[in-house]
């Protein structure tokens, strides 16, 4: 890896500071791709050894790519390089899909199937879903992706009358439901801060350690029936949800 940035050459390099030119040895490396989105950067130590240069000097030129977003420092696991992507604010008042949210932005949603079919349930699903001892669950778990750009990672539950053949989402869960005549009409979500598997790192892109928003939605049928449980996990670096508030009666 420390070949990418071509750290016999730093030596040699223009004028200015050293630790101007490993930043600038650095940002070339990932503008001409030799270091990609999610590599980890050398070791500090082997950085100053390799270059002929301080500890120090490495520590300022990492620390102002950081501040700069090109870098993310991870305790314990690294420095690593980050794509920068463009953040998106989701408001909780209404209930959308991942299509819809991003059709709104002009962005293009699609997704990277994982898993789509019917099961039998776990007993969380039974007893969420209210399902009867003979029913299955239609289970999707998928990436979701803006302009090819993976967002989230999104596991959904419903019971198999509600969704008999998982095969017929094309990539809106809600638009394959609306042509069936099924919308939910409210729903619950609850949303906390989580750090990500190693798998879940691999399939959203993003450096090992990295933190998302878990979102858990119960949504119901204008019957009150529960139709569907799902949890979401959305890119930290990538996604604000925002709630509007006002003040109640004192």
């Amino acid at each position: 890896m420390s070949d990418a940035l071509l750290l016999s050459r730093l030596q040699t390099a223009g004028g200015g500071p050293l630790y101007v030119k490993l930043k600038h040895a650095i940002e070339d490396a990932v503008r001409c791709g030799r270091l990609q989105h999610g590599d980890a950067l050398p070791a500090e130590r082997d950085i100053a050894d390799e270059a002929a240069i301080s500890r120090v000097t490495v520590r300022k030129a990492i620390d102002d790519l950081v501040q700069d977003g090109l870098l993310v420092r991870r305790r314990g696991s690294g420095t690593f390089v980050v794509r920068p992507v463009p953040r998106m604010q989701q408001p909780l008042t209404q209930l959308t899909s991942f299509t819809e949210d991003m059709r709104r932005r002009g962005m293009v949603a699609s997704s990277r199937w994982l898993e789509r079919g019917l099961f039998y349930p776990t007993p969380e699903e039974t007893m969420m879903l209210g399902l009867g001892g003979t029913a299955q669950v239609a289970r999707i778990l998928r990436v979701r992706l803006a302009n090819d750009l993976p967002i989230a990672l999104e596991r959904t539950s419903l019971p198999d009358d509600i969704l008999s053949d998982p095969q017929i989402i094309e990539d809106s869960l809600y638009q394959a439901l609306d042509a069936q005549g099924t919308r939910p009409v409210r729903a619950n979500q609850r949303i906390s801060a989580c750090l990500l598997t190693e798998e879940e790192t691999v399939l959203l892109g993003v450096p090992p350690g990295s933190a998302a928003l878990s979102v858990q939605r119960i949504a119901y049928l204008d019957t009150g029936r529960v139709m569907e449980v799902s949890r979401a996990l959305y890119r930290s670096d990538a996604y604000d949800l925002v709630a509007e508030l006002t003040l109640g009666s004192p």
